[in-house]
């Protein structure tokens, strides 16, 4: 009886260790493995401080502050491996509603079932209900949501975004 149960208990710790993996679809854990991949200049399987100054210096942002660097650094438990990686991306993504949630939120404002909500319209609640949006998180909004000529902002692109982090490839 003892070793099974000792199995038992092994198996609940390998589960548990990767636990992080049952908070993202298969897909997303590719998507986050690719960035990992990017980020990991050096490709020893851990993102250093000399792996971030190189992606950011990549995309253009040159000269970042040492200080900057060991923040984003130290915002991980310990050395940044892709379990380390995925683990702090479920922890920042936690608070998030699941899609089908924000939808229905969206859905609530959209009764004729367009999948659209006119900019104005939603400027107004962004900036007037709850928590508001400053001009600079408008411009943000606008900018990465852009609306179409009609004047309507596509609310399944953002609840996909939310959750998924990036627009979906059509």
């Amino acid at each position: 009886m003892a070793p099974k149960k000792a199995k038992r208990r092994a198996a609940a710790g390998d589960s548990g260790s990767s636990n992080v993996f049952s908070m993202f679809e298969q897909s997303q854990i590719q998507e986050y493995k690719e960035a990992f991949t990017i980020i990991d200049q050096n490709r020893d399987g851990i993102i250093s401080k000399d792996d971030l100054r190189d992606v950011l210096a990549s995309m253009g942002q040159l000269n970042t502050k040492n200080e900057e660097l060991e923040a984003m650094i130290k915002e991980a438990s310990g050395p940044i491996n892709f379990t380390v990686f995925l683990t702090m991306f479920g922890e920042k993504l936690k608070g998030a509603d699941p899609e089908d949630v924000i939808l229905s939120a969206f859905k609530v404002l959209d009764p004729e079932g367009t999948g659209t909500i006119k900019k104005e319209f939603l400027q107004e609640l962004l900036t007037t209900q709850c928590d508001r949006f400053s001009p600079e998180e408008i411009k943000n909004m606008w900018a990465a949501f852009p609306p179409d000529v009609a004047g309507n902002v596509d609310y399944k692109n953002i609840c996909y975004v939310i959750t998924h982090g990036e627009e979906k490839e059509e």
